[in-house]
């Protein structure tokens, strides 16, 4: 058994499957226990605090219901009443906080900056958003949340300033800021700032940062900073020699983007990720494929994460959306050429772009040990396919994560599917899968107090199937929670221009609506492909492989070339194929919908 308590409580069995506990009180008991540590904790206290101060008449028997419930859940022997108190019984590192301060530790005792940055990186990984975050206003939880969330923050400083040792200062200029913003008066972070800032040449930027951290010092506190942070900004005013980036330290070469949430529901595919592209596990082209909003970009930067320290060279994002669907090898390349070649911290990597850049790239990279990730490949997959197999082929050091709506189809290619998030049953109990894990923990960050119960589990169940598991569609949605309840927001869903028109900002403007994402999609398909994709979405639930190719056949679509065009479908992440069907997600239903009411589809029905 493992508990997750570095976010919403999370229950999985040793298998990996999440276990349901119901009911808020069963999971505040559990909660509580947890927060001991393993320690024993009065039968009084858990009264006190699972019923916050106000218990029920008959206290004592009321609390033996929720500890048997518990124990039907965890097994008998999980929970053990001792003369002290009950105790939850804890092997090991069954409490991924247990595990995320062992990873601190052995960071402390790393000498080596690149180890400890990758120690930490994995540490960090292992929350999924605010500690204990059903919780967290309890009073029983209070001092256990500051202290995690104070290691936390020390463990993002730590490994900001490894970043800083291996000279990682430019990209790090660009992450911090975030963070900074969400902890303004924190002054070692802001000196981590100052000083990548000042090393990245942005001098004015740092003093900027400063003259910030002063303002909100006196004006929130009455202080002034401390003599670390007044010391830094005298030295950086001096432009003294001991600020430069450590002599003989090799440049950290990466421009992965810190992510801005947790990632929920893929630790088993990040895992299974960082052994497949690890040096010498065999495997040296993975490609993530799925629709557009499945998560494929944020799994690969999560599993690229955590894998800086094993690469000498660095873990680069190759980003391929902004180039057209014309685009040849050499385009691709001058892209890598141009990311490797502006985020180097040393040297150039590469030499000046011009023509022939596939050559020069595989030149520049013959003796390189690195990781590049080529995010949406999709619209280039020709191109990325035969830039892929040179690199490869040239540079024996250099493995790559490809992401795409298909796969690139060349030899020695490992292709994982991104399946959408797990879908609960329809029993209407709190089953934390994936997608009510993600929607619980995104509407939570949208609406303060939001907590997933008995109460509302069957509508936040019948919102995540009614879309269909899909992170993007989970994310875009959750936030409409501030003016509806979870009841009313599944009815609205119902409607299937509501279910494609949630919008988000400060993402790509591919990804603010699910139709914007199917857009994309659709514009990449065949006049062939359009027809057989409309006439299914027009017949509802999944099709045997007959009934598939009998629907699909008409105009445009002949009979012969269906079963190949199913198969193009499914590459392309349009078609799901599973024991022995084919199915299509809703939201892709309900954009071939809207694509058959427009006149110019008349023919294709």
């Amino acid at each position: 058994m493992r508990y997750g308590v570095l976010g919403p409580l999370a229950v999985w069995d040793a298998d990996g499957r999440p276990v349901g506990v119901p009911e808020a009180k069963v999971r505040a008991l559990l909660a509580d226990l947890l927060v001991h540590r393993g320690g024993p904790v009065p039968a009084d206290r858990l009264v006190e605090d699972i019923w916050a101060g106000d218990p029920p008449s008959g206290a004592a028997g009321a609390l033996q219901t929720k500890i048997s419930q518990l124990r039907r859940v965890l097994g008998r022997q999980r929970v053990v009443r001792e003369p002290a108190g009950y105790r939850l019984v804890l092997e090991g590192d069954e409490v991924d906080a247990f595990g995320f301060q062992e990873l601190v530790e052995r960071a402390g005792a790393e000498e080596e900056p690149a180890v400890r940055c990758g120690l930490l990186a994995d540490a960090l990984a292992l929350w999924r958003g605010p500690a204990y975050a059903d919780v967290a206003g309890s009073l029983f939880a209070l001092g256990e949340v500051a202290r995690l969330e104070e290691l936390r923050l020390t463990a993002l400083e730590d490994q900001a300033e490894a970043r800083l040792e291996v000279g990682g200062h430019a990209a790090l200029a660009a992450e911090l800021g975030d963070a900074v913003a969400r902890h303004p008066l924190r002054e070692r972070l802001r000196t981590i700032q100052m000083r990548a800032l000042y090393r990245a040449g942005r001098q004015t930027e740092a003093l900027e940062t400063f003259q910030e951290l002063r303002r909100r010092l006196a004006d929130e506190l009455g202080v002034s900073p401390g003599p670390e942070a007044a010391g830094l900004h005298t030295a950086i005013l001096r432009q003294e020699p001991h600020l430069a980036p450590p002599a003989g330290r090799a440049p950290c070469r990466s421009n992965l983007p810190a992510p801005l949430t947790a990632l929920v529901g893929r630790e088993d595919a990040v895992e299974e990720l960082r052994a497949r592209l690890a040096p010498g596990a065999g495997t040296r082209l993975v490609t993530l494929t799925g629709l557009g909003g499945i998560g494929k970009t944020r799994l690969a930067v999560a599993a690229a994460g955590g894998m800086t320290g094993r690469f000498a060279d660095g873990v680069w994002l190759v980003e391929l959306a902004g180039l057209g669907t014309g685009s040849t090898p050499d385009d691709l390349a001058g892209q890598a050429l141009k990311t490797l070649d502006h985020l180097a911290a040393s040297e150039p990597v590469v030499p000046p772009r011009g023509p022939d850049a596939v050559a020069r790239l595989c030149r520049a990279l013959a003796d390189r040990r690195l990781l590049i990730v080529l995010d949406n490949c999709e619209h280039v997959v020709e191109a990325a396919a035969e830039l892929a197999g040179a690199v490869l082929a040239a540079a024996p050091g250099a493995h790559l994560l490809a992401t795409g709506q298909e796969p690139l189809g060349i030899p020695g290619e490992l292709v994982r599917p991104v399946p959408p998030l797990a879908l609960p049953g329809p029993t209407g109990a709190v089953a934390r899968t994936g997608a009510v894990e993600l929607f619980a923990e995104r509407a939570a960050a949208a609406v303060p107090g939001f907590v997933l119960d008995e109460g509302n589990a069957r509508a936040v169940a019948r919102i995540c199937r009614r879309l269909d598991g899909v992170p993007l569609a989970l994310e875009l949605v959750a936030p409409r929670l501030r003016t509806m309840t979870p009841e009313r927001l599944a009815a609205y869903l119902d409607d299937r221009c509501a279910l494609l028109a949630a919008r988000a900002r400060g993402v790509p403007e591919r990804q603010r609506t699910l139709r914007d994402t199917l857009d994309c999609a659709w514009e990449l398909l065949a006049p062939d492909e359009r027809a057989v994709l409309g006439r299914l979405s027009a017949h509802p639930g999944g099709w045997s492989p007959a009934s598939a190719e009998a629907i699909a056949a008409g105009p445009g679509a002949p009979a012969d070339r269906v079963p190949d065009l199913l198969s193009r479908l499914v590459d392309r992440s349009l078609l799901i194929h599973e024991a022995g069907r084919f199915r299509m997600l809703e939201s892709v239903a309900a954009y071939c919908a809207e694509r058959l009411a427009e006149p110019e589809a008349q023919g294709t029905r």
